[in-house]
């Protein structure tokens, strides 16, 4: 591979985390509007109650789809690629597998339930992998220098 990346760390990671969050806060919550209106919808929004078919398919599918669609067709997310970041498998430095990229996702929900520990395992982690990376075997790399190929065969010197 001829482009040169370097794993990609904590704050970065956070930046980008918190950029796509806005995103799909922008796109989930006018279709939740539109679905239920603006009262029923900021009423539910206080009381924390339960929508309905609208919420699950609005709130927790579409957000499934548009990043799994993301990791597999541009090997990132809309925050992620604002600081040319790419989610890319570990082993090989290729574009993730569906089966990796559901993974990753379901791996976002074990990251966060200890604690967010999951995310903050990235600070202190040698190839900045969160839990969900680990789960998936993906690594989130920008440019610096380092092949892929190199950094795989750093990881594997380190572990003798």
């Amino acid at each position: 591979m001829g482009n040169r990346y370097e794993y990609a760390g904590f704050w970065i990671r956070t930046a980008a985390a918190l950029i796509d969050s806005i995103v799909l806060m922008l796109i989930t919550s006018p279709l939740l509007i539109l679905w239920y209106g603006f009262d029923a919808y900021w009423k539910a929004a206080e009381t924390s109650d339960f929508l309905g078919v609208g919420e699950v398919l609005i709130s927790w599918l579409l957000p499934l789809v548009l990043t799994i669609v993301f990791w597999l067709k541009v090997q990132a997310t809309p925050g992620k690629m604002l600081f040319s970041l790419k989610v890319l498998d570990e082993l090989t430095g290729q574009p993730l597998t569906i089966q990796q990229s559901l993974i990753r996702y379901v791996g976002y929900f074990v990251s966060a339930c200890a604690l967010l520990l999951g995310f903050i395992w990235i600070a202190f982690d040698a190839k900045k992998q969160g839990w969900h990376d680990k789960m998936a075997r993906t690594v989130v790399v920008r440019d610096s220098g380092k092949t892929v190929e190199s950094m795989i065969m750093d990881s594997k010197s380190l572990g003798n």
